[in-house]
């Protein structure tokens, strides 16, 4: 046995020798059959970090202790871009992931070096050592034992090979034998050869064999733009969810107002019965009517906290925080004008929908390509070329070689082979040529739920402009007919029950206005968003290197760069589309508090409930700045019934209501001097 041999013995003995006890006990070990779940304790699982999240607040929690953190609409879609890693999307009241991550696209671009990886060359290099005892049949007699032949050998085989865009793979081969013969003499063996085989039919011709790398390609630009997509609904959603913010505000401060209003009927109405001047129903109407707006303005608030924490949720901040988001961006009042044609264009050009039907067109076209080759007989050109040589001991003790290129040959072949009637893959062909003409009308649909799309978001549009118009003149009209019936009312000429109607149809006006106007500017972003050109129109680009992932060195780059995933945003906030508000956006929506006195014409606070703000508690005179034109006798009565309010509200049985502001603690203390006046 040569040093050859006997190192790469040694080196195969040292691994099988460590690996002997465990060979030892798993070769011969049968597991049992599996007839029990087993399932761990979830102690036994990693633990996951949890977010540092303040206590929730809720509509029994007051205001006052939470800051304010001012916030334009601008911003908001910045912030919620750059915490993009999972995208999320606005669902009603809350938002969930979109099931699209950054990392999505640069996975599906990893395909496409695994697609290409088949053209490249490939080294192989095999060394094997054998040992052969064979007995021949012979017998020494001398000896007394069988008689037979030892082959001792290393065979060592060198290969290059290439498979070019043609099909056409090349190798080069090397072999080298080293034996040794007992009886015999030592020799040693070599041959090279080229080798050439070149599809005829099948897998023949550069389109055929780049389909795959092609189809690869195309998926990444479809996980692409399916990103894009999930990008382009975040952006959308982050601005239909700060308008919800805006719109929800306002209705918190019509309900307040409505509160306040109905809190000092409520007081005058108690007032009034304890002189005599109201019966208990009276009473029992304007409590009522108290014990629903407060109600409402409890729904209202509830909302205005749901409509918080979904934008909190689509920015990716904790659900709640010692701070109140202010919207600061004020919405759009003028109406845009679309081109119709203009937008129906641009929605066919870039909707990312649209554009990966017609990527997955392109993908099946390459695909029936390859069913096409594939339906055709195997018929390849074959060539080999090959050089021989031999060396070796005589029996004379000398050694002998043969000449450079002594020993050469060749064959060359044409290898054919066909199943006959090429069932599978004739059918594999009609099932691509169907899947293309499925794909086609796949498309022809997008394109025209695109038109229908559109034409709703269009017709919106100018639906929610208009009655926006109309609900501001109705909130005009409201707060006129509520100070003619409130006056009415304190002259008492009317019921109650006209000034209830007055104050819940401004109420309601003023949320409607605020709805009409706020979801026209969600509109607005939804044919942007309909025409794929939202991130854009926001100056959001796409600069990352193209699809990046952990970039292309992968964590081989990881001590070249200091992060392995680049950025993957940039935001041209130089010019704001949005214009902002001084102190927040209800100051766009010029809100006055329902007072006839100029020096109350200050609005509560928007998340302070009736309970939180001493000013809703605090009843006010309402005192009309035009009088209506009145009989005489009816100016003198109007002028006692305001003299008579002003003393009612310095009185101090106001003072001795219980907690919940609707019953008196005890029965009210009216002077002599109050009873006469009222009498008259």
């Amino acid at each position: 046995m040569n040093l050859l041999q006997r190192i790469a013995i040694s080196a195969l003995a040292l691994p099988l020798a460590l690996s002997a006890n465990f060979t030892a006990g798993q070769t011969l070990q049968v597991l049992p059959e599996q007839l029990r779940i087993e399932v761990r304790n979830p102690e036994q699982l990693s633990r996951t970090a949890l977010p540092d999240v303040a206590t929730p607040f809720t509509v029994a929690s007051s205001s006052e202790t939470r800051d304010e953190q001012r916030l334009s609409l601008d911003e908001a879609i910045q912030i919620a871009v750059r915490n993009a890693e999972v995208v999320r999307v606005l669902n009603g009241v809350s938002a969930v992931s979109s099931g699209r991550t950054i990392y999505d696209v640069s996975i599906s671009n990893a395909n496409i070096d695994a697609q290409t990886a088949i053209f490249d060359p490939s080294f192989d290099i095999t060394t094997t050592i054998n040992k052969t005892d064979r007995p021949d049949g012979g017998y020494d007699l001398l000896s007394g034992v069988f008689t037979g032949s030892s082959t001792d050998s290393n065979n060592t085989i060198i290969g290059l090979s290439k498979r070019n865009y043609n099909g056409a793979s090349v190798g080069l081969n090397a072999n080298g034998v080293n034996s040794y013969f007992s009886p015999g003499v030592p020799s040693y063996r070599t041959f090279a050869e080229i080798t050439l085989r070149q599809p005829l039919a099948r897998g023949y011709g550069r389109d055929v064999n780049l389909a795959p790398v092609v189809v690869a390609r195309i998926d990444t630009e479809r996980s692409y733009f399916q990103f894009k997509d999930s990008v382009q609904e975040l952006v959308r959603g982050v601005i239909a969810a700060y308008w919800n913010l805006v719109a929800a505000r306002i209705n918190v401060w019509a309900r307040s107002q409505q509160v306040e209003q109905a809190d000092f009927a409520y007081a005058r109405a108690l007032e009034r019965k304890a002189v005599g001047l109201d019966k208990a129903a009276d009473v029992a109407q304007a409590k009522s009517a108290l014990a629903n707006f407060r109600a409402t303005l409890i729904t209202a608030r509830s909302n205005l906290i749901l409509t918080e924490t979904a934008l909190r949720n689509i920015l990716g901040y904790p659900p709640s925080s010692t701070s109140v988001l202010v919207p600061t961006s004020t919405p759009i009042r003028e109406q845009v004008d679309f081109n119709w044609d203009e937008i129906l264009a641009m929605a066919e050009l870039y909707r990312p929908d649209i554009i990966e039907l017609k990527l997955v067109l392109e993908a099946d076209q390459q695909t029936l390509l390859q069913a096409d080759n594939q339906a055709k007989p195997q018929l390849d050109g074959i060539a080999n070329y090959r050089w021989d040589g031999l060396s070796g001991e005589i029996p004379i003790g000398s050694l002998q070689r043969s000449n450079p290129g002594q020993f050469a040959g060749f064959n060359i072949g044409v290898n054919f082979s066909v199943p006959l009637g090429l069932r599978r893959d004739r059918s594999n062909l009609r099932r691509q040529e169907l899947l293309l003409q499925r794909d086609q009308v796949n498309l022809d649909q997008g394109v025209h739920q695109m038109v229908h799309q559109l034409t709703i978001n269009y017709r919106n549009l100018e639906q929610y402009f208009v009655l926006y118009v109309a609900y501001k003149e109705a909130r005009e009209a409201a707060l006129i007919n509520y100070e003619n019936q409130v006056g009415e009312v304190l002259s008492g000429r009317r019921e109650f029950i006209n000034a209830l109607q007055a104050i819940t149809d401004w109420g309601n006006a003023v949320s409607q206005e605020a709805a009409s106007i706020t979801q026209y500017n969600t509109e607005l972003a939804n044919v942007e968003r309909q025409t794929g050109t939202i991130l854009e129109t926001h100056g959001i680009r796409f600069v990352e290197e193209q699809y990046g992932s952990l970039g292309p060195r992968g964590y081989l780059g990881l001590r070249r760069c200091d992060r392995i995933y680049p950025e993957k945003f940039s935001i041209d906030s130089e010019g704001d589309r949005y214009r902002e508000s001084p102190g927040s956006s209800d100051d766009s929506f010029e809100l006055q508090a329902l007072s006839y006195k100029e020096e109350d014409r200050t609005a509560p606070r928007l998340e302070s409930s009736p309970e939180d703000s001493p000013e809703i508690n605090k009843p006010k005179i309402r005192v009309p700045q035009e009088e209506p034109p009145t009989q005489q006798d009816n100016r003198a009565k109007t002028n006692t019934t305001q003299k008579l309010l002003e003393a009612l509200r310095l009185n101090e049985v106001l003072k001795k209501r219980d907690a919940s502001g609707l019953l008196p603690t005890s029965k009210p203390r009216v002077s002599r001097r109050l009873s006469d006046l009222l009498r008259k």
